[in-house]
């Protein structure tokens, strides 16, 4: 019995160890749960969601209301489908202001980095309306139209931005363990190496020698302007810098008339005061000619005028806009023409894209052929002068 009594008591001390470590196990992994989920919290208010992720949540929201879920419900289901974690928490926090009686609207505007003011702005007109369903699906398509754009532009500029910096790299390599090797059997010959070889091989020895100042200069300029641009005077500087760019420059001023033009048609269809609209286009337009002109329109609303006798004094609209704007106001279909207009600067801008993707390859091959193939030349000349360079 009382060796009985040994073996049952080891084994429940045993099982107690066991769960012990297992109960320990449990909290260590609740513990760092908790210390991310709390990290999360404190990213919330500042994290600023991809415009993608905010279309994608748009369009769910929309298409759960429309099928007569509760909002609640609807937003209880995104956070459980969100694989963000950040935005799960936001979501999280918005569901609970809007159980407990605080409108959408002013829940979305405690996170403004993640919900823009034209979001808000959309979902305030439409619980205002009581069409909150329509209004969002109004703000899913102008999302994914604006979308569609951004990811137009940034294909057709990733193939020469990409070839780019591959030959900046390649010359850089060249430059610095290439050529010295070149340079040091030169240096046997004993007689003039040709001008532009000798140019090379002093230009390779000053990027061997100062290339870590190369590299710093070239990123203290580049915050300097990074901060100088955050300013408003650097930013009227860049944007008109951008506007007058060759041949980029009419693609930008395209994609920014047609945002305006957009922006403003899908706020004022859906209820959004006229000078709320302006407002917000301001904001969310990113130049500076868009922000002037939307205060003129505004200050000449405000004294009776109409928008159109603001955009006919303004050099940066285009003559057809300026026509089309007047004649949408004469017929009272102000949003269905800027629609209009947006759709035609919309065709335009992939005109100048697809123009541009066929015409930068040539270009780009071109850029090679001169740069790379005037190093290999340079480099090359005593080679095929060799006998005349031995000779004397």
């Amino acid at each position: 019995m009382p060796l009985l009594t040994t073996q049952s008591s080891t084994k429940s001390s045993g099982t107690g160890l066991r769960h012990q470590k297992k109960a320990k196990s449990v909290s260590f992994w609740e513990s760092q749960r908790l210390a991310k989920e709390k990290a999360y919290e404190k990213k919330a208010k500042k994290y600023k969601l991809k415009l993608d992720s905010l279309t994608v949540f748009t369009q769910q929201l929309a298409s759960m209301l429309e099928a007569g879920l509760p909002l609640v419900s609807a937003l209880a289901a995104l956070q459980d489908q969100t694989e963000d974690p950040v935005f799960r928490i936001i979501i999280r926090e918005v569901k609970a202001d809007v159980s407990q009686g605080t409108t959408f609207s002013a829940s979305c505007a405690k996170f403004p980095k993640a919900f823009n003011n034209l979001f808000v702005s959309m979902v305030e007109a439409g619980e205002a309306s009581g069409g909150l369903a329509e209004i969002l699906q109004k703000v899913a398509d102008y999302f994914e139209a604006t979308t569609k754009l951004v990811k137009k532009v940034k294909s057709a500029m990733t193939y020469p931005i990409a070839v780019i910096a591959l030959a900046i790299i390649l010359v850089n390599i060249l430059l610095i363990f290439v050529i010295p090797v070149f340079a040091e059997m030169f240096s046997g010959f004993g007689a003039e190496l040709p001008k532009p070889t000798t140019m090379l091989i002093n230009f390779s020895d000053w990027m061997q020698a100062n290339i870590l100042y190369v590299i710093a200069a070239g990123f203290i300029l580049f915050q300097i302007w990074s901060r100088f641009t955050k300013t408003p005077k650097g930013r009227r500087i860049k944007d008109n810098m951008l506007i007058r760019m060759p041949v980029f420059g009419n693609l930008i001023k395209k994609i920014t008339l047609s945002r305006f033009c957009r922006t403003y048609a899908t706020l004022l269809r859906s209820g959004v005061p006229i000078m709320q609209c302006l407002e917000i286009v301001a904001a969310s337009s990113g130049k500076v000619q868009i922000e002037d002109a939307c205060k003129a329109i505004s200050k000449n609303i405000s004294e009776g005028g109409q928008v159109s006798g603001t955009v006919q004094n303004l050099d940066f609209f285009p003559p057809m806009m300026k026509h089309m704007t007047k004649a949408g106001e004469q017929t009272g279909n102000v949003d269905g023409m800027m629609n209009k207009i947006a759709d035609f600067y919309d065709t335009e801008t992939d005109a100048i894209i697809a123009s541009l993707t066929s015409l930068i390859e040539p270009m780009l091959i071109v850029f090679l052929g001169v740069v790379v193939g005037g190093i290999v030349m340079a480099m090359f000349l005593p080679i095929f002068s060799l006998a005349t360079v031995v000779g004397g």
